[in-house]
């Protein structure tokens, strides 16, 4: 019986960094790892998954159902494979909190696309793994962020009439509900993403500067934290929020960073004022951590739509996190924090055979620096 076995590991994310709403996105050193073998044989059998860590005992363990198998099944099936290999077998091992702000459904739908495409042999471009993540995770910030690694910018293109249409399917038909009775014919016509739904770029980040992760204990939905947000927003608001984006994708590769700069880049008018109230402390943290008030701070923001509170900073990480912590706690929030660094690189992929490589190295044509993994 011929054996194969990789494995992938995706890292968490944090989007918006303050003013980049929906449009900038940090991979950060958390990692949801996925441990895949298959076998041929003379007979089928059905894949089967195990999952260690952050969420276990709550991931459904039917690959119908799983998010990062159902992702897999749509790239596969959009290539014309109707079903898994046989004696298919997915450990997932997960560090990261799910509804925390830290990018943990990114994490899985990009998993997801990578093991369609390792599983179907495919090869596929960078550029078009990101059009079927964006077919399922509708915002490019976090999915662009674990796919490409780094610090990252990213947008939708405007599409024309028919692409538009094909991009704008719903959910429910790009990764259908199982149903308990379904048969291996059914759900066998997905829609194809159309080419070149998403464009990126990878702004430069200078080492010196750490991630302090605030985690409080709830969770927050995206779904959730985007029903609070207006429709519209005054000119003032938005200008004051492009002024400190187009400042902060230059000033967090600067070394050395400086604090002045960076802490008044991330201060955000779109987002975070009118998500206030779903977290308790947030208005007190964010104007009460300061570069004055604690030497090391760079800036401070909620990490994508919260409640998970994002410090950068190059010193002083334990004061920083117990300060913040001091303050959720006069609001009744208990807190975990992780001190975290900016993942350079993206996803690895490593083979059984010691085989490890960056997507990066593998797209070198698109004038990605190659890195050095370590093991997987």
């Amino acid at each position: 019986m011929a054996k194969s076995s990789f494995t992938i590991r995706v890292p968490a994310t944090s989007a918006n960094i303050g003013p980049g709403f929906d449009v900038i996105g940090l991979s950060l050193s958390l990692h949801l790892t996925l441990t895949v073998s298959t076998a041929d044989s003379e007979q089928y059998s059905p894949p089967k998954i195990t999952y260690s860590g952050e969420g276990a005992d709550e991931v459904p363990l039917d690959p119908y159902k799983n998010l990062t198998t159902r992702v897999a099944l749509y790239v596969l099936r959009c290539h014309s494979i109707y079903k898994f290999p046989s004696n298919l077998t997915i450990h997932a091992h997960n560090e990261i909190p799910f509804g925390r702000g830290l990018g943990s459904s990114g994490a899985a739908v990009v998993a997801g696309v990578l093991l369609g495409n390792e599983l179907g042999g495919f090869n596929l471009p960078t550029s078009r793994m990101l059009d079927f993540a964006l077919m399922v995770e509708r915002h490019p910030d976090n999915v662009t962020a674990a796919l490409i690694g780094g610090f990252v910018g990213s947008y939708l293109r405007e599409l024309d009439h028919a692409a538009t249409e094909a991009a704008s399917v719903p959910l429910s038909e790009v990764l259908p509900e199982y149903p308990a009775d379904a048969g291996e014919d059914w759900g066998m016509d997905p829609p194809m993403p159309p080419q070149g739904i998403g464009h990126w770029v990878r702004f430069a980040w200078t080492s010196e500067i750490n991630a302090i992760a605030i985690i409080p204990r709830f969770e927050l939905s995206t779904a959730k934290a985007r029903s609070v947000l207006p429709q519209e927003y005054s000119r003032k608001d938005l200008v004051f929020n492009l002024q400190r984006l187009a400042v902060l994708t230059t000033a967090l590769g600067q070394s050395p960073p400086d604090p002045e700069l960076i802490y008044e880049a991330m201060k955000d008018r779109v987002h975070q004022p009118y998500r206030k109230h779903l977290i308790p402390g947030l208005p007190e943290v964010l104007a009460a951590v300061t570069p004055s008030s604690h030497p090391g701070l760079l800036g401070i923001c909620l990490s994508g739509a919260g409640p998970t509170i994002l410090a950068l900073a190059v010193s002083n990480f334990e004061g920083i996190a117990k300060d913040v912590e001091a303050v959720f706690k006069r609001h009744g929030v208990d807190i975990d924090w992780k001190l975290l660094q900016v993942s350079g690189a993206c996803p690895d992929l490593e083979h059984a055979k010691g085989t490890c490589r960056s997507l990066n190295c593998r797209f070198q044509a698109l004038r990605y620096v190659p890195v050095v993994l370590d093991d997987a």
